[in-house]
């Protein structure tokens, strides 16, 4: 497959929330590589994307980018526009309490089952 990138991406794996519709609706996904042009996400069931655009928020970079989808198949792969960053919204902070209460459970859940 031809590469037509501009910049090379750096392959990580980043938890994220996409806004998917204008509605609001966001759904967690995972960054499987990104760029200062663009990122390769995942979603962990089917999602109907209904718009060219959307919302990235990724938590590990305290960043959220408005992108455009430039491809769609197993994965979504986007370009963030040239205004990508986005301001601090309550989005990033939801992201932030979510992963926090992930490692929270997941600590319990660790103790409960005698991993501790």
């Amino acid at each position: 497959m031809l590469d037509r990138r501009q910049s090379a991406r750096d392959k990580v794996i980043y938890g994220g929330v996409a806004e998917i519709s204008d509605d609001g609706a966001t759904r967690d996904c995972v960054v499987h590589n990104i760029s200062e042009q663009g990122a390769k996400i995942e979603f962990s069931s089917a999602v109907k994307l209904h718009k060219e655009q959307m919302s990235v928020a990724i938590a590990r970079k305290g960043r959220s980018f408005r992108a455009r989808i430039v491809w769609w198949r197993d994965f979504v792969g986007v370009a963030f526009s040239s205004e990508s960053e986005l301001p601090v919204s309550d989005l990033d902070e939801r992201l932030r309490k979510s992963e926090q209460k992930k490692r929270q459970l997941q600590r319990r859940i660790k103790k409960l089952i005698g991993e501790d």
